[in-house]
């Protein structure tokens, strides 16, 4: 199956109200074990992948290394896979369109990029932020790819949970349609909880919605119901795998 068939398959999973349900994986081993327990498509973790490979987030890992794991997943499936590209690694919009064009040399058929600043998690710009899309969807645009671009914005991921209201919906709304124009296919909210936000982001965005699945968020029949489109579960399934190795060796095996 060639990639722009696996971007079509990947975009066409985005449905409101039927999430596609995504665990984020981190390496060959944890891709073919997420494919064989039947999963419709793959997604990298930035926080899982730097995990294990001994970095922290935060485009810590060098991106050639990441670019090489990127490689060995889409090799170990014959399903799409998006990639978690994390701002971008660039400071330049033009350096951000080189990394979309090395995923799509590496089989990505889709990507996350990130608003805010590696280094300091502070939100950029919106035209800032909205720049940096339309570079990365220039440069999809260049490669012929049919590639997915979920834009992130960290307007609830970067605020106490206790301060979530409509001014950072409309925050939040602003950010959507300015990445919307710049080319975006989604609209990724880390750290969005309130199924009274939820609801009136998904009936508002002019994205399909992604929200983080937590211990604190609505379960996904629940998030199915609020219009969400896409529900990732970012480190947690690495974090939930190590656990359970240090158990075992806990017990002695």
């Amino acid at each position: 199956m060639g990639n722009n068939e696996k971007g079509a398959i990947f975009r066409s999973l985005h449905r409101a109200g039927q999430p596609l349900a995504l665990f984020n994986v981190w390496d060959a081993g944890s891709a073919r074990a997420v494919a064989d327990a039947g999963a419709p498509a793959l997604a990298t973790g930035s926080w899982s992948v730097a995990a294990a490979n001994g970095f922290g987030d935060g485009e810590q890992m060098p991106r050639a290394l990441m670019m090489d794991v990127l490689e060995r997943i889409v090799r170990a499936t014959d399903l799409p896979v998006t990639v978690d590209l994390e701002s971008g690694y660039g400071e330049r919009p033009e350096e951000v369109a080189e990394t979309i064009a090395l995923s799509i040399r590496a089989g990505a058929i889709g990507c996350n990029l990130e608003d805010s600043f590696p280094s300091t998690g502070e939100l950029r710009d919106v035209d800032e932020a909205a720049a940096r899309l339309a570079a990365a969807r220039q440069a999809a645009d260049r490669a012929g790819a049919d590639y997915f671009i979920n834009a992130r914005t960290d307007v609830f991921f970067t605020a106490a949970a206790d301060t979530h209201d409509e001014r950072l919906l409309d925050a939040t709304l602003v950010r959507a349609r300015a990445y919307a124009t710049a080319g975006a296919d989604g609209l990724f909210v880390p750290g969005l909880r309130s199924p009274a936000l939820i609801r009136a982001l998904t009936a508002a965005s002019p994205l399909p919605v992604n929200v983080m699945r937590v211990a604190e968020t609505p379960t996904i029949a629940e998030l199915a119901e609020y219009g969400v489109a896409r529900v990732s579960h970012g480190p947690y399934p690495y974090l939930q795998a190590m656990k359970t190795l240090a158990a075992l060796v806990k017990q002695g095996g």
